[in-house]
């Protein structure tokens, strides 16, 4: 397994917000949490590598928005919000040595976070980042390559992953408050509490969950459920309306340890 990382850009506190309030974010406490998130990621295995294509971009740190990565191609993201639409092309080159890249190009518009993968299938969500564009030109890649995707309408939140992420096992941790519950018909639902909003934001590496330290129910329900939590502190990251997840790609393929 191979984690690709972005180092965060001293312009982070610039970047876009959509469904928080912008506050102050501390970039000496970001460089050292992401360093810590880093060293979570390699110690559940993963091979971590550190791209730094889009330094210059306020939300380049932010690298799963930029392509979906899938075992047979890496799918250029065509983003949402205008301001991030170079990141993706600077990706294209580091992607390029580990799978053939196809792009989606406007007026469709799709971002990493709105997508989970289970398996052979893929939850999209439908939110101010992704489009029906988005969704439909993302299935006219995927289907020839035996992925199903079902469409996620996603309200109050970001993308799709700040609501709803799967756990090791495939059952889906969710906030019912930000995504349309019928769509996930046919999954295993487990809701998060109103008091943790955000901590349906995880990231499963085998057997172990990174999720954000702060949410400290989650930690223990995850560890009664029988995986391993691995907290880390992404506090900064969070007043940035980033969670564990959109910090990384992760690729997972034959090979990808390389």
């Amino acid at each position: 397994m191979l984690a690709l990382v972005h180092p965060p850009s001293p312009q982070l506190a610039t970047g876009q917000r959509t469904h928080v309030a912008r506050e102050q974010i501390i970039f000496s406490l970001a460089q050292t949490q992401h360093a810590a998130y880093c060293q979570a990621l390699a110690a559940c295995g993963a091979k971590v590598r550190s791209i730094n294509a889009n330094r210059d971009e306020p939300d380049g740190v932010f690298l799963e928005d930029t392509a979906i990565v899938l075992d047979e191609v890496a799918v250029l993201c065509s983003m949402g919000a205008e301001p991030r639409r170079r990141e993706p092309l600077a990706m294209e080159p580091v992607l390029g040595e580990y799978r053939e890249v196809r792009r989606i190009a406007l007026p469709a518009a799709i971002e990493g976070g709105d997508v989970l993968r289970i398996g052979r299938k893929l939850l999209v969500g439908m939110s101010s980042r992704t489009n029906v564009a988005g969704i439909d030109s993302l299935v006219r890649v995927v289907t020839p390559l035996g992925y199903s995707v079902t469409a996620v309408p996603v309200h109050g939140c970001l993308h799709l992953k700040t609501a709803c992420t799967a756990l090791p096992d495939g059952r889906l941790l969710v906030n019912p408050a930000w995504i349309d519950l019928p769509a996930l018909a046919g999954h295993e639902l487990f809701e998060i509490p109103e008091s943790e909003p955000w901590a349906a934001n995880t990231l499963p590496i085998g057997q172990q969950v990174i999720l954000p330290a702060a949410h400290l129910w989650t930690a223990d329900f995850v560890h009664r459920l029988g995986f391993e939590p691995v907290p880390v502190d992404v506090s900064e990251f969070s007043k940035a309306e980033g969670g564990v997840t959109c910090l990384s790609l992760i690729l997972d393929g034959p090979g990808d340890e390389r």
